[in-house]
């Protein structure tokens, strides 16, 4: 290939990717997270832009509980444990009425809705749906991961005498345990931020700290949200 379609290539990718309400809502998010880590709870620039970059996100999540409803109701894998079974409908229940709320707290905040106190009561309930649903996300990472090592070594005693390396399914599913990974660690990293924006334990979680894991956990999602790259025929 050319440098010429090389670089059509990645500009079609990055079209593709910024073309997903999803990565716009992501990117917009680690701004917001980076601007409350610069300003540590301060007034200033950096917190106004944490404001408004976290009222600008809300329009991006306009409907979008309508997702984690229909996942509530749809059937789970084949072979799904059922305790992993009721912790993923939990999550989906408790992110879906977070994202419902949120809508109303936007309301509250562009003032189409007028009782503030309600409107912060109804946001601190929805912080509790999210934080409910990161503690559930965790779980079912913990859990899915270990029904992926056990299997792992049951698949790594069959290779036993072969290259398991290049092996499709054990490729498929050690990439399967880096992604539940990741996954597992952002969600811890979204506890944290939701303890630190709902100001349950603010000595030790700071808005920095809250801003860094939050910085961090958006350019987590950032990553998952990428387009997977093409494969090139070579001339």
């Amino acid at each position: 290939m050319s440098t010429l379609d090389v670089a059509r290539a990645e500009l079609a990718l990055a079209v593709l990717y910024l073309n997903k309400a999803e990565a716009r809502d992501k990117i917009c998010r680690a701004i917001q997270y980076g601007s409350k880590f610069l300003s540590d709870g301060q007034p200033g620039t950096a917190q106004n832009v944490d404001k408004s970059t976290s009222l600008a996100r809300k329009v991006f999540r306009l409907f979008k509980f309508i997702n984690d409803l229909h996942a509530l109701i749809s059937p789970n894998a084949p072979g799904t444990p059922l305790p992993l079974i009721l912790l993923g409908k939990s999550k989906n229940a408790l992110l879906s009425t977070f994202l419902f709320l949120d809508q109303i707290v936007w309301l509250g905040r562009t003032g189409i809705y007028k009782n503030k106190e309600h409107t912060e009561l109804i946001g601190r309930i929805s912080l509790f749906c999210w934080m409910g649903s990161s503690i559930c996300t965790t779980l079912v990472e913990i859990g899915e991961l270990g029904r992926l090592s056990g299997s792992l070594k049951k698949l790594e005693k069959e290779l036993k005498y072969t290259d398991k390396h290049k092996n499709e399914q054990y490729q498929s599913k050690i990439q399967k345990s880096n992604e539940r990974s990741l996954a597992l660690i952002k969600a811890g990293m979204d506890i944290v931020v939701a303890v630190g924006l709902l100001q349950l334990a603010p000595k030790k979680v700071t808005p920095r700290v809250t801003g860094a894991f939050g910085f961090v956990s958006s350019l987590i999602s950032c990553y998952q949200l990428l387009p997977s790259l093409p494969k090139v025929k070579a001339s």
